[in-house]
């Protein structure tokens, strides 16, 4: 049983002491580094403290021990490593980060109780994005990826208190390097990428990359493939010594059939559970589910001499959908197996957002002390015009355990009409300081000036929307040690809605408050980070799905408290060994049983790797994901109990320019159901194995 948040932070500091104090005693015995050996990154994860900084909390560059929340950082090195290609497998591998993959091309990810809402690319906020991933979101384009868990009011001005995940783009390098690799894995799974980056010019002052990656690959499910396309070209160019201009562009083409919109009934009839194949699906080999997603940007960014810096980014983001989707619904017949039906649409979309940050960051005086500021503003623009094509023929599936060689046939379609057609203003002002009131004691402070501003229809509603907030933001670390601080931050909660109520309306925004606090430490010459943290969410009109209305769902606006507690330690033991592992916490008190019994109270997450340099640079490690049991209630309760995952993986410098990698993910072959979110799910997948041969030149 979770208790106070005080008590939880006296309970997380005492771990964390009693941690420190092991690994006190090993550092008085380790071989001192070598200052001038330590990097950004060892063998697959950042090295934390000093050398390690990160600007998407507050907008200021702060060291992640000066930063008042809790954040992960996950390099190139951990996803090389894991073979981690897509976005859901990277955040699976996150302290507090729960992927919940409801179906095969639409996926949910939450953390600390509540659903992550807020993404950045190069701390730039994508505004009202849902949540929601479609289709498969590769990392090829991205150095790393930073989440900074809990409310993050300052930098997004929107969402819940769950986390917020920064995509830090792969830049244009000051020296040529180039690499290339093959992957090959179970399920015909072919991947290959390219990456060539370098300067264009004598002097260097012009650089370019080319970044592309394509993976066509089977499934373990049922009539399943995806085939992905991933294209980058970024420019920079230093225009003077203090001037840098940046223009890139990517395209992601995810095309994916056999697809699933919902997934498997679970229970029969008469409540007790449907015994299906790993590889059972609803789906059909007609079905599909296409996302074009691009983005362009611009940035100039002019240093000052005085330390002061000026950036501008223009951003434009095109996303496009076309699906033809099936849904199956009911539960069969215990004794026949009879009884499920479905319904299919065709579902084109296009979304479009144009955004402009701009933000001026530096130093300033004051009482004989040197202090950090960082003032800045966005607008954007954000449409989104979508079509539905429902056909009204009756499905009828075959019998539970026929449906892979009797599939359903396609229905008929009427012809397309406009659904929905909504555009969304949102302007923020925002600012923050980082204030150095003593040698040991460090205080940011600021705020967040929203405007957002609605218009449109979807679904037979009107959508207009007008809302304002500032949102203040404070935070303080207190250096007890050289090793050890303490840390605590707060900030107000806005999370516009675009549910509707029974009365066909929107719900108002949600609010509330967010409060963390903790106990941060670093070790081995700053490589070793470990922390400790307690945090309290309370928001208020959360829209939480109470009933139907025909085939729409009806929202009502309640209220729901988060308490609970992190432990998390990552960064390097030694030269050759690198670990992170993160234990998570939750108890979560939701207004008229609205508990979300599909959110796992308890998960825990460890990666390792153990390098070999006199054998030819052998890499050895492993990934292990826990979560306790989750259910919702169907026609009966449905429950997963509590299960790990385990992966390993080992690497080998077969020559100089050629590294080999193999993979084995879910060594253990553990069956478990991919989430509970909904009362419907499917099972992941098996034991998998895949091999990666990179060249770098």
């Amino acid at each position: 049983m979770i208790s106070s948040p005080r008590a939880l932070l006296m309970a997380g500091a005492a771990l964390l002491a009693l941690s420190s104090a092991a690994v006190a005693q090993a550092e008085e015995t380790a071989p001192a580094a070598d200052a001038g050996a330590v990097e950004n990154q060892v063998d697959g994860v950042v090295v934390t403290g000093a050398r390690t900084r990160t600007s998407a909390v507050t907008g200021l560059d702060m060291s992640l021990r000066e930063t008042p929340q809790s954040v992960t950082i996950l390099d190139q090195a951990r996803i090389q490593n894991f073979g981690l290609t897509s976005v859901n497998d990277l955040l699976a591998q996150v302290t507090g980060v729960n992927v919940e993959k409801v179906e095969t091309d639409r996926t949910y990810y939450n953390s600390r109780g509540f659903d992550i809402t807020n993404f950045q690319v190069d701390g730039i906020g994508l505004p009202l994005i849902w949540g929601i991933q479609f289709g498969d979101l590769d990392t090829v384009l991205f150095d790393r990826v930073e989440v900074v868990r809990g409310a993050n009011s300052m930098m997004t001005g929107t969402g819940n208190p769950s986390a917020t995940v920064n995509y830090v783009r792969k830049r244009p390098t000051d020296t040529f390097k180039a690499n290339a690799a093959l992957q090959y894995g179970s399920w015909d799974d072919y991947r290959l990428e390219a990456d060539v980056s370098g300067p264009l010019n004598a002097t260097g002052t012009v650089r370019g990359r080319l970044i592309y990656a394509n993976e066509d690959r089977g499934s373990h499910l049922d009539h399943y493939h995806v085939n992905r396309n991933v294209y980058s070209a970024l420019l920079a160019w230093d225009v003077t010594p203090k001037l840098t201009a940046t223009a890139g562009y990517a395209l992601q083409d995810n095309r994916s059939r056999g697809v699933l919109w919902g997934a498997l009934p679970l229970l029969y009839a008469d409540g007790t559970k449907v015994d299906y194949s790993r590889s059972a699906s609803t789906s059909a080999d007609w079905t599909y589910w296409n996302v074009k997603d691009q983005t362009a940007f611009t940035e100039l960014d002019y240093r000052f001499d005085n330390g002061w810096e000026l950036k501008a980014t223009g951003t434009y983001k095109r996303f496009n959908e076309n699906a033809k989707l099936l849904y199956a619904y009911d539960n069969p017949d215990p004794i026949t197996g009879l009884g499920v039906k479905g319904m299919s649409g065709i579902y084109p979309s296009k979304y479009e957002n144009f955004i402009l940050d701009a933000y001026a960051s530096g130093p300033f005086q004051l009482f004989g002390r040197t202090h950090q500021l960082v003032v800045g503003g966005q607008t954007s623009k954000s449409t989104g015009k979508e079509w539905e094509n429902f056909s009204g023929d009756t499905i009828l599936y075959p019998a539970v355990g026929l449906w892979d060689s009797q599939q359903v046939a396609e229905p008929t379609y009427p012809g397309a009409y406009q659904a929905s057609d909504q555009t969304d203003r949102l302007s923020r002002f925002y600012a923050a300081a980082h204030f150095s009131v003593t040698d040991a004691l460090k205080v940011v402070a600021g705020f967040n000036a929203l405007k957002l501003k609605s218009k449109g229809y979807s679904y037979g509603a009107d959508t207009p929307r007008d809302e304002k907030k500032v949102s203040p933001y404070v935070g303080a670390v207190y250096d007890l040690s050289p090793n050890v601080s303490l840390y605590a931050s707060y900030t107000d909660i806005f999370n516009p809605q675009s549910e509707r109520d029974i009365n066909n309306r929107n719900l108002p925004a949600a609010h509330g408050k967010a409060y963390e606090a903790g106990v941060k430490s670093e070790w081995f010459d700053h490589r070793l980070y470990l922390t400790g943290a307690v945090f309290q969410s309370q928001q208020d009109d959360l829209a939480f799905a109470v009933g139907m209305n025909g085939t729409r769902t009806v929202y009502a606006g309640l209220d729901t408290k988060v308490t609970g507690y992190e432990l998390e330690a990552t960064g390097a033991l030694s030269d050759q060994w690198t670990v992170s592992a993160g234990w998570t916490q939750l108890k979560v008190e939701g207004q008229d049983g609205q508990d979300r019994e599909y959110l796992p109270r308890k998960t825990f997450k460890a990666t390792t790797t153990y390098t070999f340099p006199e054998l030819r640079n052998l890499t050895i490690g492993g990934a292990v994901r826990w979560q306790s049991a989750v259910s919702m209630v169907d026609i009966a309760p449905v429950e997963q109990k509590a299960y790990g995952v385990v992966d390993l993986m080992a690497g080998l410098d077969l020559t100089d320019q050629v590294r080999a990698t193999l993979n084995v993910k879910n060594a253990t072959d553990k069956t478990y159901l991919t989430s509970l979110m909904w009362t419907q799910s499917y099972y992941a997948a098996p034991r998998s194995v895949s091999l990666r041969l990179a060249y770098s030149f």
